[in-house]
């Protein structure tokens, strides 16, 4: 159980690996987007409207958020396919990404995309090794079976195993959410603050996030600040972490927290997914907490944001803008000074072991071949 544990970790960090620069690239764009559209007064560069404008400058900006966009996008089929890669080698990226663009649609987030590509690459790794043809017919199972049973079969779990019940708990929550907001602002706050800290992008996110900004209409804003604050906490103090950290963290992650730090500033949560995908079990806890207390922070001190915007261009046109960035700073350092002591001393070169061996191992064998 021991091993198993082990070889699953490695396969998912293969997948990081191959995460990250998309990533990094997403973020950098967009920062570069948002940023520029922050100059000509716009905080909502990606809105479509703005594709229309006389300005030409305007129209490049938001043309470049959305191809910021599409590299982020292609975060959860990457690493749902390299996952499976890791496993099944080239037999399981074709399922792997089919069932990581499932998950996107589906909203099931990074975990979705993990197990995705799990049960693609142990999918396709058993019909390889069980499903024996005759030795004329022997290529037909690469080409042909692996890749049509492969994906069938991932879908099929991942649609109707990942996705349903998660399809259920966000709408169950966003109902519980709903009722919330009228009771007590700073219990609310917090909650609102785990649960945007969750998942980072995923359906337990966007349901708080859905309907913090829905209440906006209601002229309830109380939800709104706390979740245009929790967005931003994980990828600043994950990223801030690598800083205070960093021999505990390979060269890669390294990069992805400079990231990290982009992202969080202009409000892309993302940022902090490949820390999370790596050691889920002590990041995701420390994001729930950090993120909850900086929210519950910005509403009880009284900070009110009546936009739904988490980027730094819009903090200074929040009530009390101070306390809300105190905030902020808070529940970044909060994590990132405990996800620095909770990590272990030698989890930076048990990383770079891991990918020096793939790197030197695997491509090689794929050159060759």
């Amino acid at each position: 159980m021991k091993k198993l544990a082990s070889e699953m970790k490695n396969h998912v960090l293969t997948g990081i690996s191959y995460m990250i620069p998309l990533v990094i690239a997403g973020a950098v764009i967009m920062a570069i987007s948002r940023v520029g559209g922050s100059i000509f007064g716009i905080v909502d560069i990606w809105d479509a409207s703005h594709g229309e404008s006389a300005n030409t400058i305007i129209r490049l900006l938001h043309s470049l958020d959305g191809f910021g966009g599409i590299a982020l996008g292609l975060m959860f089929p990457v690493i749902s396919a390299f996952i499976a890669y890791s496993i099944s080698d080239k037999l399981g990226i074709a399922p792997g990404l089919v069932g990581g663009m499932l998950v996107k649609d589906i909203n099931a987030g990074f975990l979705g995309a993990i197990v995705s590509g799990l049960i693609a690459g142990y999918i396709c790794l058993w019909i390889k090794n069980h499903i024996k043809l005759p030795k004329s017919m022997a290529s037909v199972v690469p080409v042909f079976l692996v890749p049509v049973l492969g994906t069938l079969v991932t879908v099929l779990l991942v649609n109707y195993v990942i996705g349903t019940p998660f399809a259920a708990i966000n709408v169950g929550l966003e109902s519980w959410l709903n009722g919330l907001s009228g009771g007590n602002a700073i219990v609310m706050a917090a909650v609102v603050g785990a649960m945007v800290g969750f998942d980072l992008g995923g359906p337990v996110n966007k349901a708080a996030v859905t309907t913090a900004m829905a209440l906006l209409t209601s002229n309830v804003y109380a939800p709104n600040t706390a979740a245009q604050v929790a967005i931003i906490i994980p990828p600043i103090g994950l990223g801030l972490a690598t800083v205070f950290a960093k021999s505990k963290y390979n060269n890669e992650l390294k990069e992805a927290g400079k990231s990290s730090i982009i992202m969080g500033l202009v409000g892309i949560s993302e940022g902090a997914i490949p820390f999370a995908v790596e050691n889920p079990l002590k990041v995701i806890p420390v994001n729930m907490i950090g993120s909850a207390i900086g929210s519950a922070m910005a509403v009880g001190l009284g900070a009110v944001n009546t936009a739904p915007i988490s980027g730094f261009y819009g903090w200074f046109t929040v009530e009390k803008w101070p306390l809300y960035v105190l905030s902020i700073a808070t529940g970044s350092l909060f994590i990132a000074i405990c996800t620095s002591l909770l990590r272990s001393k030698d989890a930076g070169k048990e990383t770079d072991t891991t990918m020096e061996e793939f790197d030197e191992a695997a491509w090689e064998e794929q050159w060759e071949a």
